[in-house]
């Protein structure tokens, strides 16, 4: 599978940063791109910096007109695509949705992110509801697409779930940065461990991962960009710029996983007998 994806910085203008993302599309696919890869809320910039009503005009309904420009990319190209859209469900109901559109322009399937943080900077509580759809793969011509949001790439039920329902590969559309008042090595520590974690997931479930990040200082926050790719043993394919934007294309060997999990069945060596304490909070 050719893998294409866009690590870009955004501004206030959405038109223009559709723009762009269109423009980073058409020269993807030109490039021989079969899946690509979206940041996580690529539209605009990441609002969650402050909890402002007046922000939930940037929501949408899906279908709606983001779907409608992307599914008419898609189907130009004869590419499938990965977005991640701010989801209006209905008034005073919204999500943080990841939307995969078929070659056909169609929309394959969709994922409401369900891991929702809230921190200083990251006050997404305020905006999103967790996600209701579950952690299923979505099926479309080029494979089994296993696409979790940000936040989701943190724990590893979900890449497990998706695992266990056929996923072929695990797909995490990211805004991620620092914190500017940590000191380089905390945040080093934070980025790397960031990326360390889904190579985990990686490695745990034989299965390639692609987590794409934003770059770029927006309100104060820096985004650390890192966007990556690696196969089904962790091992890197390709990493981007800290800082820089990049428009990538990688080619991934689908069949290795197979390889993989024959040297390493941990899916035949599960002991599911005994794991019924996890869906607990805590085990006092």
């Amino acid at each position: 599978m050719r893998i294409g994806f866009l690590q870009q910085h955004n501004t206030a203008d959405i038109t223009h940063n559709i723009e762009r993302i269109a423009d980073g599309i058409a020269d993807l696919a030109a490039r021989g791109a079969e899946l690509i890869v979206l940041q996580e809320l690529h539209n605009s910039l990441y609002f969650c910096q402050v909890e402002d009503v007046s922000n939930f005009d940037l929501a949408e309904p899906i279908p709606g007109p983001s779907t409608e420009i992307y599914g008419e990319l898609a189907k130009r190209y004869g590419v499938v695509i990965v977005t991640s859209l701010f989801e209006r469900r209905t008034a005073g109901l919204y999500h943080n949705t990841a939307v995969v559109i078929e070659k056909d322009g169609t929309i394959a399937g969709k994922y409401r992110k369900m891991h929702i943080p809230d921190d200083p900077g990251y006050y997404e509580k305020f905006y999103f509801t967790p996600g209701d759809l579950g952690f299923h793969p979505i099926q479309t011509s080029i494979g089994r697409l296993g696409v979790l949001v940000c936040w989701d790439q943190w724990y590893p039920e979900p890449a497990r779930l998706m695992a266990l329902q056929g996923a072929e590969i695990l797909i995490y559309p990211t805004a991620i940065g620092y914190d500017p008042n940590d000191t380089p090595e905390e945040q080093q520590r934070q980025r790397r461990a960031w990326q360390t974690v889904m190579r985990g997931h990686a490695v745990a479930n034989g299965l390639p991962v692609v987590a794409v990040n934003r770059v770029g200082n927006e309100d104060g926050v820096p985004f650390w960009g890192t966007s990556f790719v690696c196969g089904p043993q962790g091992e890197i394919i390709y990493e981007a710029s800290e800082n820089e934007e990049e428009s990538i294309v990688i080619e991934m060997d689908m069949k290795r996983s197979e390889q993989v999990r024959r040297w390493w069945p941990f899916l035949r060596d599960r002991r599911i007998d005994q794991y019924g304490d996890i869906t607990k909070r805590y085990i006092d």
